[in-house]
């Protein structure tokens, strides 16, 4: 039998060096042409690496974890039947094409849900990882199902969803899933890795070079959410419904004229402060993978249904794992939003290099005194965090006051 070594691919996008996420088989075991074998990690997105032959796994080129450079050993395969290559000789059968990862559509830099790097650690009665791809891990913990328990009936016995589904259905998986109280003394070591490290690593790096202050101002919404609602009853079904981001983005878009110094980037090395014209608005989007912020491109060009287009557009993307590398960079400010998981105040984490973040919280109908009288208004937070070795706590104030007034009195959003 002849060896096959596959060495890790070229990704493009000049990536030189990737770090292994996740490996879908170990040494020993039977592999299929096209089938995943690994998961490696880039700076932003997650991509499988399949199989070009059939045969038997010898060795891997490496632990979760590690970093490989692009062209280094990744896998070495016994080849069934004649042929292939020895393990000095030139590959001679072409790499299949790394492809991404498949993910599912998360609430959301976190990806609750699927971590690529984050490893179920679940072990089959022979010692064994079952085989899953870490989609339907993810199922098995929604079901709280033991994957050592499932019988798999795809391709070298791996987990298949329908399988998890038709375990779960057996009224012997019920009982075992059933709630069990007494003390546990069970322990689960997570490697931190993949995007979990590229997150970790940059709000590591956000919170040790900016000194982050936070301010918080309530706003009435109630003039924006009815024309909110006014417009979607006369051009959703034509131009698309709009949400609260796209009037908040335009609200802000607005004030950044009257403070440059909020739109900006800080060289923490050179000790300069870019400001910028275009508005280049980091979205964040919570993702199966992690959080992630896609960048819409000169918000201060885009009417309200082009802005909610592209940030649908774009969070669709960085939840596929789709979203380019210049999809997800560039922004000159973001915006993060924990509205639909409530909470009345948050203290968001400066995008590192920009210089501020604004976050939104839950809008909520309560009583309020207008004019002498008790009405009903819809309330909502902005928590915004701010760069103070740039920006003045006086000047970030004013910006969310200014942003506060067109909230709540939209129709000067649409007068110049």
């Amino acid at each position: 039998m002849a060896i096959h070594i596959i060495k890790m691919p070229d990704i493009g996008e000049g990536i030189a060096e990737v770090e292994l996420a996740e490996w879908h088989v170990q040494p020993g075991e039977s592999v299929t042409e096209d089938q995943v074998l690994a998961e490696v990690m880039t700076d932003k997105a997650t991509v499988e690496v399949p199989s070009p032959v059939v045969g038997t796994v010898v060795a891997l080129g490496g632990a979760v974890g590690d970093v490989l450079a692009v062209g280094a050993e990744l896998i070495r395969i016994e080849l069934e039947g004649e042929g292939g290559s020895s393990p000095d000789a030139p590959e001679k059968k072409e790499q299949r094409q790394v492809r991404p990862a498949d993910s599912a559509p998360a609430p959301s830099m976190p990806q609750a849900g699927r971590e690529p790097g984050v490893l179920a650690e679940q072990v089959s009665t022979q010692g064994e990882k079952p085989l899953a791809s870490p989609s339907v891990r993810r199922h098995a913990r929604e079901l709280g199902l033991e994957l050592s328990e499932v019988r798999g009936s795809g391709p070298a016995g791996r987990i298949r969803h329908e399988d998890l589904d038709a375990h779960a259905a057996t009224p012997a998986a019920s009982t075992a899933t059933a709630p069990r109280y007494g003390r546990r003394h069970d322990e689960t070591v997570v490697p931190v890795i993949g995007l979990r490290r590229k997150i970790a690593q940059k709000m590591q790096e956000s919170k040790r070079h900016i000194p982050h202050f936070t301010y918080v101002e309530e706003v009435d919404v109630t003039e924006s959410e009815a024309l909110r609602a006014r417009l979607n009853a006369k051009w959703g079904g034509q131009r698309g419904r709009l949400t609260m981001l796209p009037l908040l983005i335009r609200a802000m878009v607005l004030a950044l004229r009257d403070f440059p110094q909020i739109n900006a980037r800080f060289d923490d090395e050179k000790g300069v402060v870019t400001r910028y014209g275009a508005v280049h608005m980091g979205v964040a989007t919570q993702t199966e993978h992690g959080l992630m912020v896609p960048v819409l491109r000169h918000a201060e060009a885009c009417d309200l249904w082009a802005c909610a287009a592209q940030i649908s557009r774009l969070a669709e993307a960085a939840r596929a794992g789709k979203a380019s590398r210049e999809e997800l960079s560039g922004s000159t400010i973001t915006i993060t939003s924990l509205g639909a998981l409530g909470g009345i105040v948050s203290t968001p984490v400066i995008n590192h290099p920009e210089v501020a973040i604004v976050g939104i919280n839950r809008i909520v109908e309560r009583p309020v005194i207008l004019g002498g009288a008790v009405v009903a208004r819809k309330m909502m937070n902005l928590s915004s965090s701010f760069d103070h070795r740039v920006v003045d706590g006086l000047h970030a104030a004013e910006f969310v006051q200014v942003v506060r007034g067109y909230l709540e009195c939209p129709a000067t959003m649409f007068v110049e």
